[in-house]
């Protein structure tokens, strides 16, 4: 199975990052935007708000993760290919992150980017079973989602 493979943005506040902790996990793969070069997509999609929802027949290829604010999302999905497939997360799921500023109006919109990975893994059939092990929102993100822990 391909590593996850998630771009960050050389401003993402650190002390912040829902992903915190991965870093030395070998089954992720952290690149920094704009100085880090990334490798080949080809066999991955990207983790994006519009595409077609992830399902299991998604399971043999890689996660592309854009780890960024709203603020810089779009200047670096300008340096993305454009044929890679995006896959969605459903909307049904609801962040615990609290956030200060959304894309809209509803302070519930779009996932933290651990929880997005977090669901994608499971949609996926793969063992998430640590992915939340650092995410201080933990409990609240599993109860809210009615999945235990």
């Amino acid at each position: 199975m391909p590593p996850t493979i998630i771009l960050r943005h050389r401003k993402e506040n650190l002390k912040k990052c829902s992903l915190k902790g991965l870093e030395k996990n070998k089954d992720f793969l952290f690149y920094t935007y704009p100085k880090d070069t990334i490798i080949d997509l080809s066999n991955y999609f990207l983790l994006h708000m519009d595409g077609e929802p992830i399902s299991e027949k998604d399971s043999d290829k890689g996660i592309f993760l854009i780890d960024s604010t709203w603020k810089y999302l779009d200047k670096i999905l300008n340096v993305i290919p454009n044929n890679i497939e995006k896959r969605s997360i459903p909307k049904i799921y609801k962040t615990a992150y609290p956030r200060k500023q959304t894309l809209c109006s509803d302070p519930d919109f779009g996932l933290a980017s651990i929880e997005a990975l977090y669901i994608a893994y499971m949609l996926m059939k793969r063992d998430c079973s640590k992915i939340l092990d650092n995410y201080y929102f933990k409990e609240e993100f599993l109860k809210i989602n009615n999945f235990t822990s």
